[in-house]
């Protein structure tokens, strides 16, 4: 079997199962759709750095997951959910928009890398750049400290 293929297979079908569950709103649905990301990351970092060979299957499941992700995590914040979540700021939902456009340029910034898939290590480490510079200033907004 190709290994290529069936991480893939499984990156989308991860997307998958996490969109269905993370549905609710929850705090563990919020969790799951951040680990999807901060894997997809994680992905993209080890190429960037020279731990694991290039990939362009694994970049593309990686951009993939994070553009389809941040489409969606925003949704999970609905009003009344406020509440028993330790790492989310109030600040979310007083700044609803400010929130959404931040996961909105996340979504876009990956999806323009995608379009334009970097092809070497080099330019998925200034692809990181961009999307961890969205990434960091989120959570400087809107996480709280642990």
């Amino acid at each position: 079997m190709n290994w290529k293929a069936a991480a893939a297979a499984v990156v989308m079908a991860g997307m998958a199962f996490g969109s269905v569950t993370a549905a609710d709103g929850t705090h563990d649905s919020r969790v799951a759709l951040m680990k999807q990301i901060g894997g997809s990351a994680g992905a993209l970092a080890a190429i960037a750095k020279g731990t694991k060979p290039y990939d362009a299957e694994a970049v593309k499941a990686a951009l993939t997951t994070i553009a389809a992700t941040a489409k969606v995590f925003p949704d999970q914040f609905k009003p009344g959910t406020e509440t028993g979540d330790e790492a989310a700021s109030p600040k979310i939902w007083e700044n609803m928009d400010d929130f959404k456009a931040r996961a909105a340029k996340l979504s876009a910034d990956a999806e323009t890398a995608l379009a334009q898939l970097p092809a070497d290590p080099a330019a998925i480490g200034a692809t990181m750049n961009t999307l961890g510079a969205n990434c960091a200033g989120c959570h400087k907004a809107y996480r709280l400290g642990k």
